[in-house]
């Protein structure tokens, strides 16, 4: 792979011709994301499922995620769908974002897929024929992420609403994001340390806590989300000097020695967490408006640390190849104009289309590197993150 003192500056609108098998697979990940949107009656709000079954169609089995909408892969499936030229059904889930970030206490990393019936989306949850009641999500352990409040995907979600923002001119979407943005000042600003944003709130069987640790891949989100609010001019808050903050703590967690970031802090906000190292932090960084020049060598500590045949693992452990972390390298490498880096990824990626039209997690059946607990099993994440990298859109940016 290309040495990073070759890469140059990341620029946001790098144009270079995708290779045929990127654009085979945004033509089907398109398809499929929209026929998604489109087979669900009406032109209301709605948002869809994070997860096909293993076997490529259908609903999981596994009740906690059967009919789960994570937040985080709605959000991406917004900027997607843009990419792809199909606003209407970029505003249809973008909808169901912004009535959840509008009308609830706080937003959820997951909710109910489908249709939203009400004024805002509702928790995830099924029906236990056998006990006969409702169950959500959260009031199991194996569903307890869902009901919390991660800054990175509240981040995420106000990006999407600035993307419809930037694509549709509707003050609305920006309101929703401003919203967002001035919950996480509210209830994530953190002092301890390198200052920065805490991660939230986290929430097992329903009890909120504010989640003390800190993520460098959070900060690097609301970096990004708080410079495009200060580009817009956006009321409600000192969106500079917030995105100074989220900056100043990635800016802790650069190891100028080894060339990579850390992951981020334990729950004492000041100690780092030098493993394991993860993908999706030293790939994001590249793509912050004006990422400092050394920044770059983290592409070149991802070659040696995280590829595996064909692409890159989610961790150091390099047990299987992640398709969402190898569709966000290839964007970084066209980003940087290095197309000779980001073609044969594509070639991966286009292997992992399932029969429903969204991409496998990973090629190997289960990834079990900590935090990434992937399977080979059809993602709206993966799916939209590769139509990210073959449309060359930074979705920390506007398109406009």
């Amino acid at each position: 792979m290309l040495a990073s003192a070759l890469l140059p500056a990341v620029r946001a609108n790098a144009q270079t011709q995708p290779p045929i098998s990127a654009r085979h697979v945004a033509s089907l990940s398109c398809t499929a994301m929209a026929a998604r949107v489109d087979a669900t009656d009406g032109s209301g709000p709605l948002l869809l499922r994070s997860y096909d079954a293993p076997a490529g169609r259908g609903a999981p089995a596994d009740p906690p995620l059967h009919a789960a909408a994570f937040t985080y892969d709605n959000a991406l499936a917004v900027i997607a769908l843009l990419a792809c030229h199909k606003p209407l059904q970029a505003a249809r889930i973008g909808e169901a974002l912004r009535m959840a970030a509008m009308h609830g206490t706080r937003l959820r990393d997951a909710y109910l897929a489908g249709p939203v019936r009400g004024a805002q989306p509702q928790s995830n949850g099924w029906w236990d024929a056998r006990r006969g009641y409702w169950v959500k999500a959260a009031d199991r352990y194996s569903g307890a992420y869902q009901d919390g409040s991660s800054c990175g995907n509240v981040a995420w979600t106000a990006l999407a609403l600035l993307a419809l923002y930037d694509a549709r001119g509707e003050v609305r979407w920006r309101d929703a994001a401003v919203r967002l943005a001035q919950w996480v000042v509210a209830h994530a600003s953190d002092q301890r340390g390198a200052g920065g944003f805490n991660g939230g709130i986290e929430s097992y069987l329903l009890h909120p806590r504010p989640a003390l640790w800190k993520s460098t891949e959070h900060n690097i989100d609301l970096a990004a989300l708080f410079d495009w609010l200060a580009h817009i001019n956006a009321p409600g808050g000192e969106w500079r000097a917030q995105a100074a903050r989220a900056r100043h703590f990635v800016d802790a967690q650069w190891d100028a020695a080894s060339g990579h970031f850390w992951m981020g802090t334990a729950a004492d906000g000041v100690t780092s967490l030098r493993a394991p190292s993860a993908l999706d932090v030293q790939l994001w960084a590249q793509l912050l408006p004006q990422a400092p020049k050394p920044w770059r060598r983290a592409i070149h500590w991802v070659e040696q640390a995280n590829a595996v045949r064909g692409g890159f693992a989610f961790t150091d452990a390099r047990d299987g190849m992640w398709t969402e972390g190898t569709a966000q390298a290839a964007l970084v490498y066209r980003q940087a104009g290095a197309a000779t880096e980001a073609d044969p990824l594509f070639d991966t990626i286009a292997r992992q289309v399932s029969p429903g039209g969204f991409l496998y997690a990973s090629r190997e059946p289960r990834i079990r590197a900590v935090y990434a607990w992937y399977r080979h099993q059809p993602c709206l994440a993966a799916t939209a993150w590769a139509v990210l990298a073959a449309f060359n859109r930074n979705p920390y940016a506007g398109a406009s």
